[in-house]
């Protein structure tokens, strides 16, 4: 009798339950890096641009300030009474935005050596033209320096996009640079009239630099936006700047030609007349040039915080996606394990049901008679239908020999 051999049962390979959550790991490593490193970059350029709006913030501050130190630098210089309304006003207005910003842009420090300076200032017209042209000038040139100051620490003097960079140039540099320089220049003309002919030399070499370093910083505000137009993609730039800017240009354009040295003249000098009105038509028109400047500016930094934005909204739904099909697949293959499982489990039942029905085989053994028994082991064997009933008369000699 044969004894059907048992199932072997199988368990999993080590191999069988790792591989799975190697591949569950294999495919969320890379997609993780991937979001990381987008989240990263993304997050420091848009740092960088929230600082870089703060700037614009602190320079637009700043505009009011610097009109109404030039105009009050003219006045005293010229010894007429100005107001101080306009000055007060752009130095609160200043110290409110220092207070808010200036630790995120580090210009508490500067802001408050030249609030104290402005504080300082006269308000009565001094006696001495020269003293208070001097006085004025340490101001502005502190004002200057705030404007540096606040450019490096948000991060204009760095930014990425060509447009913004030279629009930053010429807000925070050019711009303030040209005007301060202009209304010195329209000063220092007036003073020279004034001064003795051994003095004359030295006013004129003083003339010629405040020109030129007028006219440079106007020729580089101009070459500065003219390039920031031709480089951006948006459409309302061009249209925004060009306007004043041309005012602005034939402004300078008119200083230039009246600041310059007047061979008719008796002290060899320009009009200061004619220089004070080509001054106050310059600074006009920057006036109307440096909230469009701002604006534009301000403008391409928000459009571009907003698209980081984006970027890192799209790299989240990215990887949660991701995240999303490898969970799926990880189910698949765990409900393909439990499967197995079960499926093994099951196996094991049926060999168990099996194996305690089934008789226990036993061994051969030849059949023995017991002593006395008739030895019928040794009868031979009758065919079928053969015996007393059939088949008599076929085995009756047989018989009777018996």
């Amino acid at each position: 009798m044969t004894v059907p051999a048992q199932r072997v049962r199988r368990r999993p390979s080590a191999s069988g339950r790792v591989l799975p959550v190697l591949l569950v790991v294999a495919l969320l490593a890379p997609v993780g890096f991937l979001f990381a490193q987008t989240h990263r970059l993304t997050g420091d350029d848009r740092d960088l641009a929230v600082r870089e709006r703060l700037g614009v913030e602190y320079l637009r501050a700043l505009g009011p300030v610097t009109e109404a130190l030039v105009d009050a630098q003219s006045a005293a210089v010229a010894g007429q009474p100005a107001s101080r309304d306009a000055l007060d006003r752009a130095v609160q207005n200043a110290a409110g935005v220092d207070l808010r910003i200036g630790d995120e842009l580090r210009s508490h420090e500067r802001w408050a050596g030249l609030r104290a300076k402005l504080e300082a200032l006269p308000e009565r017209t001094l006696a001495d033209p020269e003293a208070a042209f001097t006085a004025y000038g340490e101001v502005t040139d502190l004002l200057l320096a705030l404007h540096r100051k606040v450019r490096e620490s948000s991060g204009l003097v760095r930014d990425p996009q060509q447009d913004s960079f030279f629009l930053q140039d010429s807000i925070g540099l050019d711009l303030p640079t040209a005007m301060v320089a202009a209304g010195r220049l329209a000063d220092l003309t007036a003073l020279g009239a004034a001064r003795p002919m051994s003095e004359r030399a030295r006013t004129q070499g003083e003339l010629a630099e405040l020109r030129v370093g007028a006219l440079a910083s106007a020729t580089d505000l101009v070459a500065g936006l003219r390039q920031a137009v031709d480089s951006s993609e948006s459409t309302d730039l061009g249209p925004n700047v060009l306007t004043p800017l041309d005012t602005y240009q034939r402004a300078v354009e008119a200083l230039a030609a009246f600041s310059g040295p007047s061979a008719g003249s008796r002290t060899g000098l320009a009009d200061p007349g004619q220089v004070a009105a080509a001054r106050l038509n310059a600074q006009s028109a920057a006036k109307q040039l440096q909230p469009v400047i701002l604006d534009q500016l301000d403008a391409l930094l928000a459009e571009r915080i907003d698209s980081y934005d984006r970027d890192r909204l799209l790299a989240a739904g990215a990887a949660a996606a991701s995240v999303l099909l490898v969970l799926i697949l990880a189910g698949v293959l765990i409900a393909a394990y439990r499967g197995a499982q079960r499926r093994a489990a099951e196996a094991r039942r049926d060999d168990d049901a099996d194996s305690g029905t089934r008789p226990e085989p036993q061994a051969w053994a030849p059949r023995t008679t017991e002593p006395g028994s008739p030895a019928q082991d040794h009868r031979p064997l009758q065919p079928a239908g053969s015996g007393r009933d059939g088949g008599s008369e076929r085995w009756g000699p047989f018989d009777a020999a018996r």
